[in-house]
């Protein structure tokens, strides 16, 4: 087994690190990077809009950390009259880390559906809510809340955009190196890939790859895609991903 990691920096090279700690062959290939977003000097004055046991969502690492380096900068605080809810465990935790407040998140994966499944999101009338989120991204979140009664507001907290390869030197020489796993866990940067690899390149040895996906909504991507030989990892994080990987911790 050989293995292309597309996870972004740093979570893509720590599993890279692991995995050849494990004694696997891998490698780390970044589909996109990450800069501050356009929104993020906001962020103060949207959190202290809102009112008390309001919703604050986090919808990743990335936006936990550039939330929290420009409330620093800023000298201000995570509002603590506030309800924190993350869009999984990983991120619930690094919020908390930084916060030392309590945080709601979803025990059995990271998706927006779980999320809203949470029996404290049911009844909300009257209450406003403020997504901490990257540029783009699913508007399921927002618009569930909003049919349940609550004022959403978002807060574009980091811009994700595309790296840009010579699509097909770098196809060959990942044929090659004889990748035959792809770890990919957004639909965004699967989509990217499948685009990056020519066509040859593509039916020849893309799609016979197999492939580990962070959710039931991407392995149904990748089929549409092309893709047969699918691994739905039982979480985003790291761990879970070697597990998919099956692998030894």
């Amino acid at each position: 087994m050989t293995i292309l990691v597309t996870r972004p920096s740093p979570g893509g090279e720590a599993l890279v690190s692991r995995l050849r700690t494990l004694g696997r062959v891998a490698f780390h290939f970044p589909l996109i990077e990450f800069a501050p977003g356009n929104q993020l000097a906001m962020l103060p004055n949207l959190l202290s809009s809102l009112n008390q046991q309001d919703l604050v969502f986090v919808l990743s690492q990335h936006a936990v950390n550039y939330a929290d380096r420009a409330l620093r900068q800023a000298a201000v605080r995570w509002p603590g009259n506030l309800n924190y809810y993350a869009i999984g465990r990983t991120t619930g935790l690094l919020f908390h880390r930084v916060s030392s407040l309590p945080v709601l998140y979803p025990q059995d994966g990271e998706t927006s559906e779980m999320l809203l499944n949470l029996p404290a999101l049911r009844r909300l009338e009257g209450k406003k809510a403020l997504i901490l989120r990257g540029n783009g991204g699913r508007e399921l979140l927002a618009e569930t809340l909003t049919e349940r009664g609550v004022d959403v507001t978002y807060c574009e907290c980091y811009q994700r955009s595309p790296i840009h390869y010579d699509a097909s030197e770098q196809s060959a020489k990942w044929q090659r190196a004889g990748i035959d796993t792809l770890v990919v866990t957004s639909g965004e940067m699967l989509q990217q890939l499948y685009q990056l690899v020519p066509d040859y390149y593509r039916n020849s040895w893309l799609l016979r790859c197999n492939l580990v996906v962070v959710s039931e909504r991407l392995a149904t991507l990748a089929r549409q895609l092309g893709w047969s030989a699918i691994r739905v990892a039982d979480n985003a994080d790291n761990d879970a991903l070697i597990r998919a990987l099956q692998l030894p911790d």
